[in-house]
């Protein structure tokens, strides 16, 4: 369908026509393409997510189902908290977490930020195809290097692989950035960081969501205790892996908001 530019109705109604050459080659590079290891995603060159398309190349991981329910999580648990906030994601990519946000949360006020120039130009071209471009603002930044603002929700996901398990991953896998895969020995060192920069850049209760890597999550519980955070809680993802965490810097200043998302 992708290769052809027909609908799949209309390939349905000419199934019994034959193809061309000139039809047939390109077929045949995506075939190759595909062969070897490079991501469907990248084929098409977009990737539904949350109910919208965004635009998908090298120069940004390919957004995975994880960090869909992440967002579904938070907009399911943190609606009426998070409607009129001022939300950032860190290392943004695509822009699937932050213009997913934008668009359930039409009075929020978003931030995007990543540490590479042609991520962020990805991510700009999303903002820009999805109607956002006014929405949302963008800040090249290591983590929170370069932002002053203080936040009622930073969400994250982050790098979280090990530099030793890349043998471990399939060849699709290897298609993306390696900065957005790799994060030292153990695979947490970005996330590490990013406890440790949030507090002041949280307003009182503000919150911290974190995707997180296989069997990490023990240690960065312990972690986020020793920084203290507050109602820290995690959830599963729909494999059972525990694979996001949630916690609060400081005393609620609106006491009367929704409380933090349920421990399952």
């Amino acid at each position: 369908s992708h290769a052809l530019g027909r609908t799949r109705m209309e390939l349905y109604l000419e199934f019994e026509r034959t193809l061309g050459e000139a039809e047939l080659r390109p077929l045949r590079d995506l075939v190759r393409r595909r062969g070897e290891g490079e991501p469907l995603q990248h084929l098409l060159g977009t990737v539904e997510f949350c109910g919208h398309t965004f635009l998908c190349d090298k120069r940004a991981l390919v957004p995975r189902p994880e960090t869909e329910q992440l967002v579904e999580l938070l907009i399911a648990d943190l609606g009426p908290r998070i409607a009129h906030s001022r939300i950032v994601d860190i290392g943004t990519g695509s822009g699937v977490i932050a213009f997913s946000l934008a668009k359930e949360f039409p009075e929020a006020q978003i931030f995007a930020t990543d540490v590479s120039e042609d991520t962020l130009a990805l991510a700009r071209e999303n903002a820009a195809r999805l109607g956002l471009s006014d929405r949302v603002q963008f800040r090249k930044s290591d983590l929170l290097e370069n932002l002053d603002e203080r936040f009622d929700l930073i969400v994250a996901n982050l790098p979280y692989i090990a530099t030793g398990d890349r043998n471990t991953l399939s060849r699709d896998v290897l298609h993306d950035p390696e900065v957005a895969l790799f994060a030292g020995a153990h695979g947490d060192e970005c996330v590490r960081e990013l406890i440790e920069q949030a507090p002041p850049r949280l307003r009182p209760g503000g919150m911290l969501a974190l995707e997180i890597g296989l069997g990490q999550s023990e240690a960065l519980l312990s972690a986020l205790a020793e920084k203290n955070y507050r109602d820290i809680c995690s959830k599963n993802d729909y494999s059972g892996v525990t694979r996001f965490l949630f916690a609060r810097y400081g005393q609620d200043s609106h006491p009367r908001r929704p409380p933090a998302l349920r421990v399952d």
